[in-house]
């Protein structure tokens, strides 16, 4: 594990902590319903370290999502404040994805890589990203969304 380069972060109260060793795999805003319900603002900024490369101090509780590809999300959050510090997506294994919001400051150090799920991106949000997608590479939708997530 690559321990010359630290960034360090936790939930709201402090009572999770974490460290993430080395250079992310990916840095993603996201603009997807779901994640604009999971942060409750326009989109999510994720970071995604191989699992390996992320360690966590501190109670967490997980919840566990079906989007409607059937493709499963586990989001591990503090259980006394409710901030979502982390999550895995399904589609990709070893990756543990991590709000860039909750990074000790510097919290924007990490730029984006890339921008997905533009479709749903608020009107009001710009951004200089050179790659944005309409959905993502591997969305293919099994059946319709559900009422919180719906698009329109």
């Amino acid at each position: 594990m690559d321990k010359d380069i630290i960034h360090k972060g936790g939930c709201g109260c402090g009572a999770v902590r974490f460290e993430a060793y080395g250079e992310p795999t990916r840095t993603v805003v996201c603009h997807c319903r779901y994640c604009q319900t999971r942060t409750g603002s326009a989109f999510g900024a994720n970071v995604y370290f191989a699992d390996e490369k992320v360690q966590f101090s501190g109670e967490m509780k997980t919840y566990v999502f079906t989007n409607n590809a059937d493709r499963s999300f586990t989001n591990w959050f503090c259980p006394t404040c409710a901030t979502t510090v982390a999550w895995a997506v399904e589609l990709r294994p070893g990756w543990t994805g991590i709000a860039m919001g909750a990074f000790d400051p510097p919290t924007f150090w990490a730029t984006p890589d890339a921008e997905i799920f533009c479709r749903s991106r608020a009107p009001f949000i710009e951004t200089t990203s050179a790659d944005q997608d309409e959905t993502s590479g591997y969305y293919d939708p099994k059946h319709a969304e559900r009422d919180g997530l719906q698009l329109d």
